[in-house]
């Protein structure tokens, strides 16, 4: 049970020293990558650069004790910390230290907010995000990642955005500009990352490219050709600090606190999923990541830090450098401890052309060509449920994409369920058993009985399709038609609506002169049935266990009399759930 709470339990006492070499080298590499992306962040968000690299520190040992993804790198983000700045420049703090006590405020609400949703156990949101969506997500999220390390990559000016189109027309129109040694280096980088394990299979390649190019830039002195690089990396360790708790303040920043939550959670969970869809040796819990979150902003508020999630990029090169278990993320919190006291001259010279191959390379890998092409043979719906949520977090920004793969998915669950699989029935030659028509060759059928099944809950949503189906099978049938046996097996429950309906429909069909049978009525329906007076309007003596017992009876041989009763005692013990 403790296990649960506390996930570090699962692997942490099987941990072996094949993993710590794996975990060693995504630490490292992660952690170098954390120092000037933590830095960008923070000033994207409105904050000293120091902060940034405050909120990869304790944040990041607390989601490694707490967190059920074992590759998941949290920390600051592009798009928690574009919220951040527009959430707390909307108050227009006086000051720079107001500033951060509201930054810290938000961090300490988002906290709060993920904590209390894993606590009352509301992880099954993220349920919403379907396959297809997830891989339509993380795939433009790649791309639009990828693109925004180009700038770093060819040295040239490239607006932050989250949006493709913008991109490239600021791409097109600074191509010209490029940084011819500046490519060179972050080539040369990429192929060393992406081939360097042909020469042996455990070779750190990122951080092998890290050290190249620092000792490249270093001993060349390619800074005087032009080659950006890191620079100066502030030190010092985080103190305590503390948010504000007036109420106030707490009124002001709710909307963005919660928007911070939810979207930072399910951006997190979604690349969660994707990475462990790789890994077969653990599951990521919902619940728990909740929880581990919400701790992880908790612990950003009071050191000193602003809101942190999931890093996509990060991840993916956690992944990539081979990260094993949470280990990696102490890994990454105990490198910045050591660079904020000792390291920083080490990665003065590191260039960022270097890190942007890091990434590139990281989020190639999560471009999912294959589930595209096998949902367009296999399930076009779920194709273009991909594709819609691929080009809306292209066009529109990684936000979007994932609210969009939100209501993408509920609405192909709604008109899935509006619109159930009906099945005629027809009997298999030489035997009491039905099968549907549509899926099998030389069953029997009668002119005068129609038999199907309907595979789903019949509730208000899906009635009129339901009605206009049975109508027009029974128009189809003509005047031949005299006995409708409907098998319900599949039907799971029978809401109020459902019940007037069917009401009606008994009704309207036994004025046709039409004998209406239902059979293999489920225990929680057929209490429905009972409780609803539907037994006594349908005939007790048209209920039946089987299709081949309501054949029988219409034909006036019942193959069980006996069966008769024993089903009419049964299906009125409303207090009996099978």
């Amino acid at each position: 049970m403790l296990k649960r709470f506390l996930p570090i339990l699962d692997w942490l006492p099987k941990y072996s020293k094949d993993q710590l070499q794996g975990d060693l080298s995504a630490g490292l590499t992660v952690g170098v990558m954390l120092i000037p992306q933590g830095m960008a962040y923070a000033m994207l968000a409105g904050l000293d650069p120091i902060h940034g690299l405050y909120a990869v520190t304790v944040p990041l040992m607390l989601y490694a004790v707490l967190g059920t993804s074992r590759q998941l790198a949290v920390g600051p983000v592009a798009m928690v910390s574009l919220l951040t700045a527009a959430g707390i420049g909307a108050l227009q703090p006086a000051t720079p230290e107001l500033y951060l006590v509201y930054a810290l405020t938000a961090a300490f609400l988002v906290g709060i907010f993920q904590l209390a949703m894993g606590v009352f156990r509301l992880g099954f949101l993220v349920s919403l995000l379907s396959h297809p969506v997830i891989s339509g997500f993380t795939s433009a999220a790649a791309i639009i990642i990828g693109l925004s390390q180009l700038k770093h990559l060819l040295r040239i000016d490239l607006p932050k955005s989250e949006h493709i189109q913008e991109m490239m027309v600021a791409l097109a129109k600074n191509i010209g500009n490029t940084h011819l040694l500046t490519v060179g280096i972050g080539l040369i980088a990429i192929v060393v990352i992406k081939y360097g394990k042909k020469i042996h299979k455990s070779l750190p390649t990122s951080l092998l490219a890290v050290m190249l190019g620092i000792l490249a830039v270093w001993g060349l002195n390619l800074t005087e050709q032009g080659i950006k690089i890191v620079g100066e990396v502030p030190s010092g360790l985080p103190g305590l600090s503390a948010p504000s708790f007036d109420p106030a303040v707490w009124k002001s920043l709710l909307s963005v606190a919660l928007t911070i939550s939810l979207v930072g959670f399910m951006e997190s969970f979604a690349v969660a999923k994707a990475i462990q869809a790789k890994h077969k040796d653990y599951q990521v819990d919902a619940n728990q990541e909740l929880i581990a979150l919400g701790t992880a902003n908790l612990g950003a508020a009071f050191f000193q830090g602003y809101p942190i999630t999931g890093g996509f990029s990060r991840t993916a090169v956690n992944d990539q450098a081979g990260a094993k278990t949470g280990m990696a993320s102490i890994f990454s919190a105990i490198l910045i401890v050591l660079t904020l006291l000792f390291l920083t001259p080490l990665f003065y010279y590191l260039p960022n052309a270097v890190l942007a191959a890091v990434v590139i390379v990281a989020v190639i890998g999560l471009i999912d060509l294959k589930e595209a092409f096998h949902l367009w043979k296999e399930d076009r719906s779920d194709f273009w449920m991909l594709i819609a949520t691929f080009v809306i977090t292209l066009t529109m920004g990684i936000e979007t994409g994932i609210g969009a793969g939100v209501v993408l998915s509920l609405a192909m669950v709604v008109y899935r369920s509006t619109r159930p699989h009906i099945a005629v029935l027809g009997k298999v030659p030489n035997s009491t058993y039905y099968r549907n028509v549509q899926r099998f060759e030389k069953l029997e059928q009668r002119e005068d009985i129609l038999m199907l099944r309907m595979d789903g809950p019949l509730y208000f949503a899906n009635l009129t399709y339901f009605k206009d189906r049975l109508m027009n099978l029974m128009t189809a049938r003509g005047k031949a038609l005299k006995a409708v046996i409907i098998n319900a097996d599949s039907i799971s429950h029978v809401d109020s609506s459902a019940v007037h309906a069917l009401k009606d429909w008994v009704t309207e069909i036994q004025a046709q002169g039409i004998t209406l049978y239902f059979t293999s009525l489920i225990g929680p329906v057929r209490d429905i049935f009972a409780k609803t007076g539907l037994v006594e309007l349908i005939g007790e003596n048209h209920l039946y266990m089987s299709n081949q017992q309501a054949v029988d009876h219409f034909d006036h041989t019942p193959s069980n009399q006996g069966e008769t009763q024993d089903y009419k005692d049964y299906a009125l013990q409303s207090n009996v759930k099978k």
